[in-house]
C-alpha cells in the first residue's frame, strides 16, 4: 500500500525499565495497524529468557512476537535482530538474527557489540524498506551513561537511523518529572536531540492536577507531552516479559477464578523461569485460581501442578531439591488422591530419569525427578522450530505451539514403557533441531503421560493455548479433584486479540496518535541515515 508514510519510524525509549515501553508498541501496532497502516515493531537487542520462534526457524523475543501479533504482520528474525538470555549473574547466551552464536561476558561485550552495530542498522533499514511505519522499543533507561558506548538500542541507534523518540515515564513509581527532566538532562546533545516528546503512563487520579508539572517539564526540555495515560487498573497484563514485573506482581495478586471451587493450578516459579507467556490461558479461565509455588508449603491444597520452562534446566532442578520441592512433588504424586502434574520443555525434562547435559550447564549426567520414564540428552544444533498436531489419546484436539531447547527427552528402552505418547507432531516447515528431527511425516510421538494419568510432560510452548486441550485437561483435574471447572466462553486467540484492542483503545484515547504519525513521518530517509 503506497503512502506517505512509508519508510516512517518511531522510537519508544523510558527513564527506566518497566516503564511501559513493550506495552505502548504493542498498542501502537495495533492502533496504526487498524488505521490501514503497514506496522511492524522492531527491538535491536533484548535481554530476556522469554523467546518465540518465527515461520523460518528462529529465535526472537517473545515482546516482539507480541507486537507482531498487534501489528498483524508475520514476526520476522529482523524485528529483533540481537537477543540476550541470560544464563548467569555475569554471562547470556547471545542470539544474532534468530541463530544461537555463542556465550557473551558481560564486562567484554563492549567489543562485541560494536561488531553488530552494522547487524542491527541492516535490520532496521531493510524492515523499514518493506513496511510503512515501523515501531522501535528502547530498552532499560535511555540515559544509561555507563553504557552508551555499548548501546545499540536506544538513542545512539535513533540517531544513526536518524529517528525519532519519545520517552516513556511511569508516573505510578514516583519521581515522574525528576526522573524525565534527569533523562533528558544526563544525555549528550546529540542524542537528546533524538527526543521529540514526553508520554506519561499509568497515571491514576485526575490528570488536572498534573498539569502545572506538565507545563514546567515542557518548558525545561522543550518537549511537548504527547499525553497522559491512566494505569490499566485490573486489565490482565498477556505475554508478559519483564522480569521485574514478574518479580513484584505474583499471579495470586490478581488471578483468581471466579467460582465456588475453581480447579487450583500452583506454578512452581523457578529462578530461570522462562516463557512465562505459557502460562496466560489459564490466567483467562474463570474457573481457574492460579498462584506461584516457591516452597513445598504452597504445593499442599493444589489440584495442579506445573513446572515450566527455564532457561537453566540443571540449575533450577538443584534449586528444586534445594527447597524440599523435589521430595514433595514426588510424595503428593505418590498418593493415589494428590494432585496431576505438567511439564513443560525444562520441567518436562526435569520430571524424567536423568539429565545428561555437556552444553548449557556442563554438568554431565544427573537424576532427574523419576516421575516419568524418559531421560534427556543436550544436543546440538538447539531445536528452534513451531509445530502442530493433536493430542495422542484420539480425541482429536488439536495443538500448536513451539520449540526452543537443547535437551531431546526420549522414552527409556526405546519404548514408553508405562507411559504413552501426550501428542503427535508434524514440524512446520523452517525448523532446525537436529537430523533425526527433520524432515519427518506429521504425527511423530512427543511428550509422555503417566500410567494414571496425573503426570504430563511436553517440550512444546504453547501447549495450552489450543481450548479443546486446555479445557479438557482442565475437566479431567477438576473431577478427579472434586472441583468446578467452567471453562471460558471466549477462545484464547480471541481473547488475546481484545486484549491488544484494549491497547489500542487505551492509546487512541489518551494520546495525540496524529503527532506521533507525524513524528514518524519525520525520520530520515533510509538512505539517508547518517549512520553509527
Amino acid at each position: 500500500m503506497a503512502s506517505t508514510t512509508d519508510g516512517a519510524a518511531l522510537m519508544v525509549v523510558g527513564t527506566t525499565s518497566g516503564a511501559g515501553k513493550s506495552t505502548l508498541v504493542s498498542a501502537l501496532c495495533r492502533a496504526l495497524s487498524r488505521r490501514g497502516l503497514d506496522v511492524a515493531p522492531f527491538k535491536a537487542q533484548n535481554m530476556s529468557n522469554h523467546s518465540a520462534v518465527t515461520s523460518d526457524g528462529g529465535e526472537i523475543g517473545r515482546a516482539q512476537a507480541m507486537q507482531a501479533l498487534a501489528a498483524r504482520v508475520e514476526t520476522d528474525r529482523r524485528m529483533g535482530p540481537v537477543l540476550l538470555k541470560p544464563s548467569g549473574a555475569r554471562t547470556s547466551h547471545l542470539v544474532v538474527l534468530g541463530e544461537e552464536v555463542g556465550v557473551a561476558d558481560a564486562a567484554g561485550y563492549g567489543e562485541r557489540a560494536a561488531r553488530l552495530r552494522p547487524v542491527v542498522l541492516e535490520a532496521l533499514q531493510s524492515l523499514r524498506t518493506e513496511h510503512q511505519v515501523t515501531v522501535l522499543e528502547g530498552a532499560g533507561g535511555a540515559a544509561e551513561i555507563n553504557l552508551l558506548d555499548r548501546d545499540l538500542v536506544n538513542l545512539p541507534l535513533a540517531a544513526a537511523a536518524g529517528i525519532p523518540a519519545v520517552l516513556v515515564v511511569d508516573i505510578e513509581r514516583g519521581g515522574a518529572f525528576a526522573a524525565a527532566y534527569g533523562t533528558w538532562a544526563l544525555l549528550p546533545e546529540r542524542l537528546r536531540g533524538c527526543l521529540r516528546g514526553v508520554v506519561i503512563n499509568s497515571f491514576r487520579g485526575d490528570v488536572t492536577l498534573l498539569e502545572p508539572g506538565l507545563r514546567d517539564l515542557e518548558q525545561r526540555t522543550d518537549l511537548p507531552v504527547l499525553g497522559v495515560l491512566p494505569h490499566l487498573g485490573e486489565h490482565l497484563m498477556l505475554g508478559v516479559e519483564d522480569s521485574l514485573y514478574l518479580a513484584v506482581v505474583p499471579p495470586s495478586a490478581h488471578w483468581s477464578g471466579s467460582t465456588d471451587r475453581p480447579v487450583r493450578v500452583g506454578v512452581v516459579r523457578l529462578p530461570h523461569l522462562a516463557n512465562p507467556s505459557d502460562l496466560d490461558p489459564l490466567v483467562l479461565e474463570p474457573g481457574v485460581e492460579l498462584r506461584w509455588a516457591s516452597s513445598p508449603g504452597d504445593l499442599s491444597d493444589v489440584d495442579l501442578v506445573i513446572l515450566p520452562g527455564s532457561r537453566s534446566t540443571v540449575a533450577d532442578l538443584a534449586w528444586l531439591r534445594e527447597r524440599g520441592l523435589d521430595r514433595a512433588l514426588v510424595d503428593l504424586l505418590g498418593d493415589p488422591d494428590g494432585p496431576f502434574l505438567l511439564g513443560i520443555c525444562a520441567g518436562y525434562q526435569m520430571l524424567g530419569r536423568t539429565i545428561h547435559d555437556e552444553i548449557e550447564s556442563r554438568a554431565g549426567t544427573m537424576a532427574g525427578l523419576g516421575l516419568l520414564p524418559v531421560r534427556t540428552v543436550f544436543i546440538s544444533p538447539k531445536t528452534v522450530r513451531r509445530a502442530h498436531g493433536v493430542v495422542a489419546d484420539g480425541s482429536g484436539a488439536s495443538v500448536t505451539g513451539y520449540e526452543i531447547r537443547w535437551g531431546r527427552p526420549e522414552p527409556v528402552g526405546g519404548g514408553h514403557g508405562d507411559a504413552q505418547a501426550w501428542l503427535r507432531l508434524g514440524d512446520e516447515a523452517g525448523g532446525t533441531g537436529g537430523d533425526e528431527r527433520r524432515g519427518e511425516d506429521p504425527g511423530r510421538a512427543e511428550g509422555a503421560v503417566g500410567a494414571d494419568g496425573r503426570v504430563r510432560g511436553t517440550s512444546l510452548h504453547g501447549v495450552l493455548d489450543g481450548d479443546a486441550l486446555r479445557h479438557d485437561l482442565l475437566r479431567t483435574v477438576a473431577l478427579a479433584r472434586g472441583r468446578t471447572f467452567r471453562p471460558s466462553a471466549v477462545p484464547y486467540a480471541q481473547a488475546l486479540d481484545a486484549h491488544l484492542d484494549h491497547l489500542a483503545d487505551w492509546v487512541e484515547e489518551h494520546l495525540d496518535l496524529t503527532a506521533l504519525v507525524d513524528l514518524a513521518r519525520s525520520a530520515t530517509r533510509v538512505e539517508e541515515a547518517p549512520g553509527w
